[in-house]
């Protein structure tokens, strides 16, 4: 079985088993979340599509991991002018396992 589920203002799809890197999602490591909305669920050939989202479905995922991302290197040059500028970010990221679609 496998879902479309909206979490931080991206859609995933996942199944049961499935490790996503998602924006940060506020709890403690080992905990579950409640991911949603579930936007399509469905096996095989018998798919559920939601409007705007499939009433009575949930996905829950445990935390495995609160973390920084990969470095996002800024980098601003205006020409003839001297000006160079040089900044990094790191987004801050949560790792979830999907533990089942309900």
């Amino acid at each position: 079985m496998y879902a479309v589920v909206k979490a931080c203002g991206r859609q995933y799809k996942v199944s049961e088993g499935d490790v996503i890197v998602v924006d940060k999602i506020e709890g403690d490591i080992g905990a579950t979340v409640e991911l949603g909305p579930v936007l399509m669920a469905g096996e095989g050939e018998s798919v559920k599509i939601g409007a705007p989202h499939v009433d009575g479905k949930k996905v829950t995922a445990k935390i495995l991991r609160q973390a920084k991302g990969t470095k996002v290197t800024i980098i601003k040059h205006r020409r003839r002018n001297d000006y160079r500028l040089k900044k990094g970010h790191r987004q801050l990221e949560t790792t979830l396992q999907i533990v089942s679609i309900n």
